[in-house]
């Protein structure tokens, strides 16, 4: 029998291929006939549509041009809420808008047409503030602004305030943050009336693009195709996007005559004109006994939406569910709004707004413990969530855990005490210009669809053995860096004992595959994993079943087996359906229960040098330690944390998305400040294994856990080297010097 796999760091089931440049991007693709496509866009943030212009010495006759009137179906993303059009139509809501589509052979005479196309536009009011947005200084969606809201309610928190011997408040701001993959987005699209809709893309979720295509072409499901190449990164970006490249080259090519049309997009418009971390207020008002315990807290919680629905219900239910923290607490309110502004939508990012709200949590409870005279970890271990207690949602925790174990560690490996008085030490002494400070955080994050999103997706995967006894893996679950091949080929080989090589995972392709779900929200591994477990394993009891196999074999019976079974039956295939498991219970009205069936926990603390003179920070240590239940593939499950926490310093420190009239004017690499290997400190990254029992052999998800506690536990610390307060992120060096009071 081979060696179990599971725990071990196997080699990268598409390794070779990417290192030896052999895998295919979608930019690689090249069909015979091929257009290139370009999308021509508002440079309005709000406006009625009076004209369009096609100017200058242009062939425009040798163009395939697409505007709204050409569209065959519905003029309408499908996702969440029918509110974004594929192309503007009467109105623009937002500058990047996309109004019309051009197609050519030539690339650089496109780009030269795309310059001579004008617009008549009459301006209306826009908004770009959350403050303007809830002020209603205009109203741009809806009836208020307000997309979507929820209200979590646990005890009587009203009754608190007066019985409380401190009641603490404080308010707190997150920036956009842009995903910077490494490749950008494209798409390429062959479609028409004959033969329907084929697109091939950069994506994380093939059925949300073929979701969106069916209205759009007015198609039913099997005349739409969608298929994922290797793709570059996406972190969120490429979950609902590429449903709006995908149909812009979709609908040029149906105007083309069934001519493949690519889509690829440069940085720089990908920057401008894609979808970006929400930013975010968040109000705290907490009240706390004399010794240090949580009485009450009420939480404001505010994302801005950009122009369109988009995903920002789901990003702001995470957010909420989030917002509370992993603390005890038996009196909490939590009100939560999505708000519309003419900026181009934001949408899915890592960590889902909870790196949003945790950032104001974990900076709102450091302040309050030093009000109390308290140091920032033991307000903590006072309050910190045991087996058995509730969550923020009145979700009972099941799963073992052991958070004041995973402050120790921290603690422990970050040498904190020591440091402690090292740095107070060295700030007392004045003697050097640069101060250093310490600062953690404590948190979780669900893995999974929240609450009852998961039964909703009623996700399907297949598993089929072929000749000689290999099998391949039928998911909808994407390869876009984070090793998903990898991890399903392990859980396959383990369940069925069988050699690594012998496992593959199909290509993406909504022909093919069973729609296993979007690659999103940390459930790929545990979600998605066990129905990979569960659908081997129908595969060895058909056989068993059968009288081909038997309780134990080797590799030679396995491949004999399924050969044998072959040769009668012509397939062998197994399918394993989601099934919610018994201890979640979710009510969507009231937004109470088992949020997810497992959290992964963590404490991180961040070690930082803050120059007064520039004002820079730089993170000099960082200390990573999480429950992420069973660590499937070592090298990747701290490669995950590692690129988190690397990405969340971004976002704390470096990443600023200026907007200029809603429009994003730092889209370059040039100037939008990402953190580089030179800029970020050690990462040492720690697990503490708790199996969890619904997950493949033990494991939750990690993906999204380590974006969420790397800024506030870096903010913390720059308050600890300096002694005052910055609650607003990125703490670039103007915003912790305005803090300082030195401007």
């Amino acid at each position: 029998m081979p060696a179990p796999l599971i725990g071990a760091s196997v080699g990268r089931k598409e390794g070779q291929e990417k290192t030896r440049g052999a895998a295919c991007y979608v930019d690689d693709m090249t069909l015979p006939g091929m257009l290139h496509g370009v999308t021509v866009r508002s440079r309005v943030p709000r406006g009625r549509i009076r004209g369009i212009r096609y100017e200058g010495d242009i062939p425009w006759n040798e163009f395939t041009i697409v505007t709204a009137r050409d569209i065959p179906g519905k003029n309408v993303v499908t996702l969440l809420t029918e509110d974004q059009p594929f192309l503007a139509d009467q109105f623009v809501n937002h500058p990047e808008e996309a109004i019309v589509l051009l197609a050519h052979t030539d690339r650089f005479l496109l780009e030269e047409a795309r310059r001579h196309v004008a617009f008549d536009i009459d301006p209306l009011p826009p908004v770009f503030s959350i403050e303007d947005s809830l002020a209603r200084k205009a109203v741009v969606w809806g009836e208020d602004n307000v997309m979507k809201s929820f209200l979590v309610e646990k005890g009587k928190v009203d009754d608190v305030w007066a019985r409380a011997d401190l009641v603490f408040e404080g308010e707190y701001e997150t920036g956009a943050q842009e995903q910077l993959y490494i490749e950008p987005q494209g798409m390429i699209a062959q479609a028409s009336p004959a033969d329907g809709v084929t697109v091939w893309g950069s994506l994380q979720c093939p059925y949300y693009v073929h979701k969106a295509l069916m209205p759009l072409f007015g198609l039913p499901p099997d005349r739409v195709r969608v298929v994922q190449m290797t793709t570059g990164g996406g972190f969120g970006g490429k979950e609902e996007y590429p449903s709006m490249i995908g149909g812009h080259a979709a609908l040029l090519s149906w105007k083309a005559g069934g001519r493949p049309v690519k889509i690829i997009y440069d940085r720089a418009e990908d920057m401008v004109a894609t979808t970006k971390r929400h930013p975010s207020r968040t109000r705290h008002k907490t009240a706390l006994s004399r010794d240090g315990r949580l009485l009450g807290m009420e939480i404001d919680f505010v994302v801005d939406a950009g122009a369109y629905v988009t995903l920002s219900p789901v990003v702001l239910s995470r957010g909420t569910i989030h917002a509370a923290g992993p603390y005890r607490c038996d009196h909490v309110r939590i009100r939560s709004r999505a708000v519309a502004t003419n900026a181009p939508p934001h949408g899915a990012f890592r960590g889902f707004g909870a790196p949003q709200s945790i950032f104001a949590l974990e900076r709102h409870l450091d302040r309050a413990a030093r009000a109390l005279g308290l140091s920032p970890e033991e307000l903590r271990r006072r309050n910190l969530l045991r087996q058995g207690e509730t969550t923020a949602t009145q979700q009972e925790v099941l799963e073992k855990i052991n958070l004041p174990s995973l402050l120790d560690l921290a603690l422990e490996k970050s040498e904190w005490r020591r440091r402690k008085e090292e740095f107070a030490a060295h700030n007392r002494s004045g003697a050097d210009a640069v101060k250093k400070g310490l600062g953690l955080a404590v948190f979780f994050h669900g893995s999974g669809f929240t609450g009852s999103g998961e039964s909703y997706l009623a996700s399907v995967v297949g598993a089929e053995a072929g000749r000689g006894g290999r099998v391949t893996v039928l998911a909808a679950s994407t390869e876009i860096g984070q090793g998903t091949n990898t991890i399903f080929s392990q859980i396959v080989a383990d369940a069925l004992a069988i050699p690594y090589d012998w496992v593959e995972v199909a290509q993406p392709d909504t022909s093919r595959v069973p729609n296993s779900g979007p690659t999103v929200a940390s459930r790929t591994a545990m979600i998605v994993g066990k129905l990979v477990e569960t659908a081997a394993l129908g595969l060895r009891d058909k056989l068993r079943a059968g009288g081909f196999l038997g309780v134990t074999y080797d590799d030679r019976a396995w491949a004999e087996a399924c050969d044998r079974y072959l040769d009668l039956h012509g397939t062998l295939q197994a399918q394993a359906k989601y099934e919610l498991p018994p201890h979640v219970k979710w009510d969507d009205k009231t937004y109470t229960g088992a949020a997810y069936g497992a959290f992964g926990w963590a404490v991180y603390v961040a070690a930082v040098s803050v120059d007064t003179v520039t004002y820079e920070t730089r993170v000099d240590d960082f200390v990573a330690v999480q429950d992420i239940g069973r660590v499937l593939h070592p090298v990747f499950a701290a490669g995950q944390v590692e690129g988190g926490v690397a990405q969340a310093i971004g976002f704390a420190l470096y990443e600023n998305v200026i907007l200029a009239n809603g429009r994003m004017v730092n889209g370059k690499m040039t100037n939008y400040v990402m953190p580089t290997s030179v800029d970020l400190p050690p990462i040492r990254v720690f697990f503490q294994e708790v199996p969890y029992e619904y997950g493949p052999a033990g494991a939750k998800g990690v993906g999204e856990l380590p974006m969420d506690g790397p800024a506030p536990a870096i903010l913390n610390a720059i308050e600890d080297a300096l002694g005052v307060s910055v609650r607003k992120i990125p703490a670039l060096p103007e915003v912790v010097m305005e803090a300082a009071g030195c401007l």
